[in-house]
This record gives C-alpha cells, sequence and structure tokens, in this order.
C-alpha cells in the first residue's frame, strides 16, 4: 500500500467539493478554537484572583471578630467588637507566640469622602506603618502613615490612585491637598502605587489614615476590624494560626474552641479555594465548548456517509479489481482525518488569536495552556478516528456487484 499515493488521493477527493469540505472543517475549527479560548479565559481569571489575594500580602493569617458557623457565615458571637488593641499587642509580645513575624492591628469603614464639589463612596482603613509591609503596600509620591501620626492622632491620609482619580481628576499632584471625611478634614501626605482589581478587591480604590485617629476621631471606637498577622513562612502558617488561636481564646477567656469570638482566615486555604472555585469554572466553560467538537464530530460523520454514498460504484469497481477492505477504510479514515486535524491545527490558531483578543479587551493576562493545545490536537485525532471510522467500514463492507449496480 502507498501511503503517500493514499494521502494525495484522499487530499484529491476532498478538494473536488470545497464547499462540503469547508463546512465539516469549521465545525471542528469553531470546537477546538471555543476549547482554547474558553479555558485560556479560564486560567487568566484564576490567576487574575490568585495574584490579587496574594498582593495583600504574603504569608498571611486575618484575624477578624465574629465566629464562622459551619456554613460559612459570620455568627453574632461577640458581635463584631470582640478584638482590641492589646489583642494585637499581645500578638506581638507574647512568649507564647514563635512563628509571627509581624502583627497588624486594623480598623475599617466605607463612608463618603468630598473634597470641594466632588465626592466618591470608599474604604477608610485605620492603620499603623507595618501595614505597608504586611500588606505590599508601596508608595508612589510622599509618605506613609509613620509612628508620629499614630502618636499624635495627625489628620493625615494616603490615598490609593484610584481615590485621587476619583477625588482631583487624572495626572494631578494631590499631595498637601484636603479631603473631609465624617466632619474632619484630612491632609493628603502620600498616594499608594497602583495595584489593580476592581469591585470590593480593588486596591486602588482605598484610603489610609493613622489608627488613632481613625479610633478616637473618626470613628469613635475602641475595638479592631481586623488583626493581620505575616508568619515567619509557608511552612509555619498553620502553627502560626493555632498560636494565635490559642492566645487569643485565653485572652477572651474561652476554653472551648468552638465558642470562639474570633475567626482566622489563612490566606492558602483562600487560595486553595479559589483555585477549586475557578476550576470547576474553568471546567465548565470546557464541557460546554466540547459539545461544539461533538456536534462538529457528527457533521464530519454525517459528510462522510455521504461520500460513500456518492462513491459506492468507485468503491464498487476498486472492490472488483481486487482492492482488499483494509485499503478502503484507510482511504475513508485518511480523508476523515486529514478533516479533522486540518479543522484542529486552523482550530488551534484561531483559539490563540481569540484568547489574545479577549485579554486585551478585557486588560486580563494572556494565557494559553499547553496542554489545550495537546488536548486539541488528540481530540482531532480522537474525532477523525472515531467518526470516521463508520462510514469507512460500511463502505468497506460493500458487496461489488451491489455498488456497482447502484444508480
Amino acid at each position: 500500500m502507498d501511503y503517500l499515493e493514499l494521502l494525495l488521493e484522499s487530499i484529491g477527493t476532498l478538494t473536488l467539493n470545497k464547499m462540503r469540505t469547508g463546512l465539516a472543517v469549521l465545525g471542528i475549527v469553531i470546537g477546538i478554537g471555543s476549547v482554547i479560548a474558553l479555558v485560556s479565559l479560564g486560567q487568566a481569571t484564576q490567576q487574575a484572583i490568585q495574584l490579587q489575594i496574594q498582593s495583600l500580602g504574603s504569608n498571611l493569617l486575618t484575624v477578624r471578630p465574629g465566629a464562622i458557623s459551619q456554613g460559612g457565615i459570620r455568627g453574632a458571637a461577640g458581635g463584631r467588637t470582640t478584638l482590641t488593641l492589646d489583642d494585637a499587642g499581645a500578638i506581638s509580645t507574647s512568649n507564647q507566640i514563635s512563628t509571627v513575624k509581624y502583627v497588624s492591628p486594623e480598623t475599617e469603614q466605607r463612608t463618603q469622602i468630598t473634597t470641594g464639589s466632588n465626592n466618591t463612596n470608599t474604604q477608610i482603613i485605620g492603620v499603623i506603618p507595618i501595614y505597608a509591609t504586611v500588606h505590599n503596600v508601596t508608595i508612589a509620591s510622599g509618605n506613609f502613615i509613620s509612628q508620629s501620626d499614630i502618636d499624635g492622632m495627625t489628620k493625615v491620609a494616603v490615598l490609593g490612585p484610584q481615590v485621587v482619580t476619583d477625588l482631583f481628576g487624572e495626572n494631578v499632584n494631590s499631595i498637601g491637598e484636603s479631603i473631609r471625611v465624617s466632619g474632619q478634614t484630612l491632609t493628603v501626605i502620600g498616594v499608594t502605587t497602583s495595584k489593580g482589581g476592581s469591585g470590593f478587591m480593588n486596591q486602588d480604590d482605598i484610603v489610609y489614615i493613622p489608627l488613632s485617629t481613625a479610633q478616637k476621631q473618626l470613628f469613635g471606637t475602641n475595638y479592631l476590624s481586623s488583626i493581620a498577622v505575616e508568619a515567619k513562612s509557608a511552612e509555619v502558617m498553620v502553627d502560626a494560626q493555632n498560636e494565635v488561636g490559642y492566645l487569643l481564646l485565653s485572652r477572651h477567656n474561652l476554653k472551648d474552641p468552638t465558642q470562639a469570638d474570633f475567626s482566622i482566615m489563612n490566606q492558602q486555604d483562600i487560595l486553595n479555594t479559589v483555585s477549586s472555585t475557578t476550576g470547576t469554572f474553568t471546567a465548565l466553560l470546557s464541557g460546554i465548548a466540547a459539545i461544539s467538537l461533538l456536534v462538529g464530530g457528527i457533521g464530519i460523520m454525517n459528510i462522510m456517509l455521504v461520500t460513500v454514498t456518492e462513491r459506492t460504484r468507485e468503491i464498487g469497481l476498486r472492490k472488483a479489481l481486487g482492492a482488499k477492505k483494509k485499503v478502503i477504510i484507510t482511504q475513508f479514515l485518511t480523508e476523515s482525518i486529514i478533516l479533522t486535524f486540518t479543522g484542529g491545527i486552523i482550530g488551534i490558531i484561531v483559539g490563540i488569536i481569540a484568547s489574545y483578543i479577549i485579554s486585551n479587551l478585557t486588560g486580563s493576562i494572556f494565557v494559553v495552556s499547553p496542554h489545550s493545545i495537546l488536548l486539541a490536537f488528540i481530540v482531532s485525532a480522537g474525532i477523525g478516528i472515531l467518526f470516521g471510522w463508520y462510514p469507512a467500514r460500511r463502505a468497506s463492507n460493500l458487496q461489488p456487484i451491489e455498488a456497482l449496480r447502484y444508480e
């Protein structure tokens, strides 16, 4: 059997009806392209969320007031007033704690900010200087909150770039300008470097002020919204979580951990949950795209069946001249595989281009998984063999005399 001659003959046969061949290939192109583009979209979303979480800080534990119920909802045990500045100090200085590097007490509240005729609703966070280290905050211009600001309860603020744009406009130097928050006038002393994000995860839409100023002059509270704890390394995060938990239980006179009036969230647990959720999302998108692949395969099988019907007399003549069933099956399988491989290669190119366009339009990360490309090749070959086998076998089983009599 001359495989080169068989290949050339198959190509020649397919080009006789260019419209039908093109439509068959188009079904595979759409299917393969959709799978690659949607897998790329899912992976880009996953990486973007992970980067946003990691931008909050590394090896991070977040202690929040109130318990977490089994359903994942924060309960009312202790309300939201169970964490104090003394708790944060104890975590930082206790001899029971050996795995913690930094401790950052924080209080936050969403409120309206005004300057002149402009206003915006944003997140106000009362912080101490170590906050910038724990949460990877860098300053683009000016200065961050200092210890002297904490000690003197100074009325100063550090703005995120989105807040600057909302209040003062783009490319405006806001250092030294004044803003009003809860009836108090604050002076802008710094602007942070952009981190990106959107919605409630927008790290650029935040205003930082001294913790003492927030508690005593703006919010009138003596409790904390959260305590950020940075472990010494990723390997000791679980130990740090346990040490902090038992210390706070002791300080709050609680013996049963199930009655804790606080909760500790591990950054790695959040990342794992996000990875699992977005992985499911990607799998769902891939499953939807796979339906179009199935449709494309069925289309190829239908076209091959039509081809068998049209070439019945040719098949009969070949068999009458001594062609074996293996030759007939191989020829029709070759035609089917040529269709799917051509569609697969074009589909991969289309999928990559579509992924690039989507990433540019949405401002997301451009990600193309080598696994999805490999899968596309395997699926293309599988479709060619699977959906080409039945028409090929049917053609090979035709009786020569009946095939020659076919009209």
